[in-house]
C-alpha cells in the first residue's frame, strides 16, 4: 500500500516554504534539521507548531518542510502557512477551525521597493535651501 503524501505551500515576505506531510509519529524537519535547531526564538518555534497544537494532531504526522528565501522569521510564517494548507489537503472539515485562526490567510506585506531620487521607499533626502 502506498503512503499517501499530502502538499501544500506558504509564502511570507520574499520566502517559500513547501510542505510535505505523511502519517508517522510527529517530527518535523526543515531543510533536513529538527525545527527546533533550525528557528532559534521560541515565537518562530511556536508559529510552526501553531496548526498542529490547534487541531491536536502533532503526534499524527511526519512533517517536511524545504524553505528558501528571506530571513528566518519569515521562513517560520511561511512554514505555518504551507503546514496549513497541507492539513486542508489531508482534511477538508479542517478549513473552519484554521479560517477562524488565520491560518489560511496570506500576509501579503513584502518590502517596498526604493524610488528613485529618494534615499529609500518612503525617506528623502535632506533639503538644502541654500
Amino acid at each position: 500500500m502506498a503512503v499517501q503524501r499530502f502538499c501544500g505551500t506558504g509564502r511570507r515576505k520574499s520566502s517559500v516554504a513547501r510542505v510535505g506531510i505523511v502519517a508517522g509519529e510527529g517530527s518535523i524537519l526543515v531543510n533536513g534539521k529538527d525545527y527546533k535547531k533550525y528557528f532559534s526564538t521560541d515565537s518562530m518555534r511556536l508559529a510552526v507548531e501553531l496548526p498542529l497544537n490547534l487541531l491536536d494532531k502533532k503526534a499524527d504526522f511526519d512533517i517536511t518542510v524545504n524553505v528558501r528565501g528571506g530571513g528566518l522569521s519569515g521562513q517560520a510564517d511561511a512554514a505555518k502557512l504551507g503546514i496549513s494548507r497541507a492539513m486542508l489537503a489531508s482534511d477538508e472539515n479542517l478549513r473552519k477551525s484554521l479560517r477562524e485562526h488565520g491560518l489560511l490567510t496570506v500576509d501579503a506585506r513584502i518590502k517596498e521597493r526604493k524610488k528613485p531620487g529618494q534615499k529609500g521607499a518612503r525617506a528623502k533626502f535632506q533639503f538644502v535651501k541654500r
